[in-house]
């Protein structure tokens, strides 16, 4: 997991920071387009510790299963309350410092499992890989 935050860094770093300038509006308001990388500091220190340490290590370790997808990957997890808290609380926080990521929570119907899906835009897929070591 260090060696993850320590890319998250050096990509928040790297990473340019404007809107895409060739992508046309879809309405009369510009659409803003975030910059395709992990900025970890849109998370206060102590979030961002418990978030790359703590929580998102867990919810690695309770998965069951993964599938792929067209545009990114649905991780299968325990259906328990302590595990939906877990996930929760890393779904709001992995939105603030990866934009980029559609995040969805589904629980299958007749008390089947709970899945996590991060999809997104091109490259989003590519990304998850890299960061899961895929």
């Amino acid at each position: 997991m260090k060696r993850i935050f320590q890319f998250i860094t050096a990509v928040a770093f790297v990473a340019p920071v404007a809107d895409s300038a060739t992508s046309e509006p879809s309405s009369s308001q510009a659409e803003h387009v975030s910059a395709f990388a992990c900025n970890a500091f849109a998370l206060p220190p102590e979030a961002r510790k418990r978030h790359f340490e703590e929580v998102g290590p867990a919810l690695l370790k309770l998965k069951r299963s993964m599938r792929e997808l067209p545009d990114g990957y649905e991780l299968e997890l325990p259906t328990d309350n302590k595990t939906y808290q877990l996930l929760t609380e890393w779904a709001f926080q992995e939105r603030l410092c990866c934009p980029f990521f559609d995040i969805a929570l589904r629980f299958d119907r007749e008390n089947g499992p709970l899945w996590l899906r991060l999809t997104g835009r091109p490259g989003t897929k590519e990304f998850i890989k890299m960061e899961l070591g895929i």
